[in-house]
């Protein structure tokens, strides 16, 4: 797994995520997600799926199902522009954006 994240970073440079929780019972959630991201040659993506969670007794996540898809954008197709860090409260959500 540490390679696997480690390769993923190296690779989605200047990333920015929003999640949305989409339905939650018990132990488990399901997110949808869009993060946008460019390589190391400037081309930009948004990487777009949901996730499914399941928690043990103790709270941690012992099963994670995700499906992503990756799509070439350009540049003045971004819509996630906040500086690097956490998404301002502010920055419109996935479903204020039509996403």
């Amino acid at each position: 797994m540490h390679a696997f994240l480690a390769r993923k970073w190296s690779r989605e440079l200047d990333y920015r995520l929003i999640k949305e929780l989409w339905a939650f019972t018990e132990n488990r959630i399901a997110v949808r997600f869009a993060y946008e991201w460019h390589d190391d040659s400037g081309q930009w993506y948004r990487s777009y799926g949901n996730e499914n969670w399941e928690f043990n007794a103790e709270g941690y996540m012992q099963r994670r199902f995700a499906s992503i898809n990756d799509l070439p954008i350009t540049p003045s197709a971004r819509l996630f522009q906040w500086p690097s860090g956490r998404r301002p409260d502010e920055h419109p959500s996935l479903s204020d954006l039509g996403l």
